[in-house]
């Protein structure tokens, strides 16, 4: 698992729209990177809508915020689109991105051999470092928002 203060893994994922995404193409901006377990699911939802609602702070710190699950780009899409999420949402669909960050969630919902995102948020400065990190032992638990946006603050 990658820790605070070493550069986030630069994996190569695929937003809505199929288009590949890396990373590094968020360098410049403080981020927020926001792994998720599935979409569409009620947790899952909340949180998302919860980052959609804090927009405007988040943007008035420079800060970008980017959803991530394991869950196919078709269906991150419609996501996105029936939740009104105003912000990226990429598709890790060949586990990559969660192996490279370690917050795989093996067997989620009692499937074998299913592997989901933990729940877990990761911070990086303009320069791709993480400087801070969560990871839900139990999915069913939403991060603290107060502590991500507290964290972005931070790196004022």
């Amino acid at each position: 698992m990658v820790d605070v203060g070493q550069k986030a893994p630069d994996v190569e994922l695929v937003d809505t729209e199929r288009k590949p995404i890396k990373i590094s193409d968020f360098k410049g901006k403080r981020t927020v990177l926001a792994f998720f377990p599935g979409a569409f699911t009620g947790v899952c939802t909340k949180e998302m809508c919860t980052f959609r609602d804090s927009m405007a702070k988040f943007n008035s710190l420079d800060a970008n915020i980017v959803g991530i699950s394991v869950d196919s780009p078709f269906s991150n899409k419609s996501f996105k689109d029936q939740n009104r999420l105003n912000f990226s949402i990429l598709s890790d669909y060949d586990r990559k991105g969660v192996g490279a960050f370690g917050v795989e969630l093996s067997n989620f919902a009692g499937l074998k051999g299913y592997t989901a995102a933990q729940r877990a948020v990761f911070v990086l400065d303009k320069d791709g470092t993480i400087r801070a990190k969560w990871v839900a032992e139990n999915p069913g638990v939403e991060p603290n928002y107060d502590w991500v946006s507290k964290e972005v603050e931070k790196l004022s």
